[in-house]
C-alpha cells in the first residue's frame, strides 16, 4: 500500500544526535581532528586582542572553522557561507554548532579579519601550526611545490611556433628585424644598447603574440 504524509504539525519533542547522522568517512569527521590539534592554543593566541570588559564575542574558533568549510567547499561568499552553515547538518557538527545554535551574522567576518586577525597574524599561524603537523606526520617532504595561480589566456605558446625555415621574413618589416636580430642571441632595439641573452638558442618563434618582448619561446 502506497504511504503518505499526513501531519499537519511537527513533533513537540526530538530525541536527536547531531554525531549520530554524521557518516564515519564524512571529509568534515577525517579533517576535524587535525583541525582541532591546529586549533588548540588558539584562544590565548587571540586573548591580547580582546577586551577584558564587554559582552562575550563570537567564538574566533567557530569563524576559523567556518572559513575552513568554505573553502573546502569552494562557497567563496562569506553571506552564503552563513547560509549554508545554517541549513546543513554536517557544517554544523564541524563548527561545534547545535541545532539551536545561532550562526554569526556575516559581517563579523569581515571585522574580525580587518582588525583582529591581521593585528594577530593568526591565519599565517594556524597555516604554519598544519605545515608543522604535516611535516612530522611526512606529508610533507620538501621534494616539491605547488603554485595557486590564475589561468589567463595568452598569444604566445610554446605549442604554437614556427621553426626557423618556416618563417616569412618580409623586407622592411619592423617586427620581422626584431625577431631576426633576437633569433641570432641579441636583444637588439631602437635606441637601446645590444645585450647578450642568456639561456639555449630559441628553437620556436611565436608569430600571432603583439608584444615583440614575448615573440621568441625558449624551449629547454
Amino acid at each position: 500500500m502506497m504511504g503518505r504524509q499526513d501531519r499537519d504539525q511537527g513533533q513537540l519533542f526530538y530525541e536527536f544526535n547531531l554525531d549520530d547522522v554524521i557518516a564515519r568517512d564524512h571529509l568534515l569527521r577525517r579533517m576535524n581532528g587535525f583541525v582541532a590539534a591546529a586549533l588548540d592554543d588558539l584562544h590565548p593566541q587571540l586573548r591580547p586582542f580582546y577586551c577584558d570588559i564587554g559582552r562575550p564575542s563570537v567564538d574566533p574558533e567557530l569563524l576559523i572553522r567556518m572559513l575552513i568549510v568554505g573553502y573546502c567547499y569552494g562557497i567563496r561568499h562569506e553571506r552564503r557561507l552563513c547560509e549554508e552553515v545554517k541549513l546543513h547538518l554536517g557544517y554544523r557538527w564541524f563548527c561545534k554548532l547545535d541545532l539551536t545554535d545561532k550562526v554569526p551574522h556575516h559581517s563579523t567576518f569581515s571585522i574580525n579579519r580587518l582588525e583582529r586577525f591581521r593585528e594577530s597574524d593568526i591565519l599565517r599561524y594556524v597555516f604554519e601550526r598544519v605545515v608543522a603537523a604535516s611535516m612530522a606526520a611526512g606529508l610533507v617532504k620538501g621534494e616539491g611545490f605547488a603554485v595557486d595561480a590564475s589561468v589567463m589566456e595568452a598569444n604566445a605558446s610554446r605549442y604554437h611556433g614556427k621553426a626557423p625555415d618556416e618563417l616569412e621574413w618580409t623586407d622592411g618589416s619592423v617586427r620581422n628585424e626584431r625577431l631576426r636580430s633576437i633569433w641570432r642571441g641579441s636583444s637588439r632595439k631602437p635606441g637601446r644598447k645590444t645585450s647578450r641573452m642568456a639561456g639555449p638558442a630559441p628553437t620556436t618563434a611565436q608569430m600571432a603574440n603583439p608584444n615583440p618582448d614575448l615573440i621568441v619561446n625558449r624551449l629547454e
